[in-house]
């Protein structure tokens, strides 16, 4: 029969797969608003959010309770760690994900943008990412991580590039500067779920190995 520590651990671990879902969905929402796609009613959109934000408040409550109750050997102490760490994280792809469906709503020509500097891809690159985050916490799979961070720092490329290109198209088509701009805010809302993402890679790192890491040296740690 398993201890109240164990069910409370696995309460935990059952909470941040719920919450990373609910970014997952989310995420995938802004997407289909940027590419106008059809997606689920405003009101539920809305309601993700709110769900987003009480279970990262409950997971803090059940962090704060086992550390009141319990004395957690190192492994399950990491995991707890690492659970605090990762909700924040995921907290905030929620929020971003808010603001690439309200920026949308401002991108007039937008269709002729996107198609012209291939942000349709970038946009598809951040989706698969959030998918494998979720797939690194569920998994514990160090694979799984060394793909986050390659495919971060082609999403960071890409969106470096996407912006060049946006603020030259401004400068030369007067009529592309309001769409153009709130397409930056997009493509920079984009990059940092990735950064979260890539943070989130980083804590399970910590949670199952012991170290910290940062992705930039990612390779020369795993020898």
């Amino acid at each position: 029969m398993a201890s109240h520590f164990e069910i409370e651990l696995e309460k935990l671990k059952n909470v941040i797969i719920k919450i990373g879902t609910l970014a997952e969905h989310q995420l995938s929402e802004a997407v289909k608003a940027l590419l106008s796609e059809p997606m689920v009613e405003k009101k539920e959109v809305k309601k993700t959010e709110e769900k987003i934000d009480k279970l990262d408040v409950k997971i803090d409550e059940i962090c704060q309770s086992i550390f009141a109750l319990q004395q957690p050997v190192a492994s399950d102490l990491r995991f707890i760690m690492a659970s605090m760490q990762i909700s924040n994280e995921i907290e905030r792809i929620g929020d971003l994900s808010m603001s690439v469906i309200k920026n949308s709503k401002n991108i007039k020509e937008k269709h002729d943008l996107i198609a012209k500097f291939n942000i349709a891809e970038l946009a598809k690159q951040v989706e698969i990412i959030t998918v494998k985050m979720n797939e690194c916490f569920i998994n514990r799979s160090e694979t799984t991580i060394g793909e986050i961070f390659v495919l971060n720092n082609s999403i960071k490329t890409s969106s470096d590039d996407i912006i060049h290109n946006l603020m030259n198209e401004m400068k030369v088509n007067s009529k592309a500067v309001v769409s153009g701009m709130n397409l930056v805010l997009v493509i920079k809302h984009l990059e940092r779920v990735s950064e979260h993402c890539t943070n989130i890679a980083e804590h399970v790192h910590f949670m199952i190995k012991a170290k910290i890491i940062k992705h930039e040296k990612f390779e020369d740690k795993q020898q």
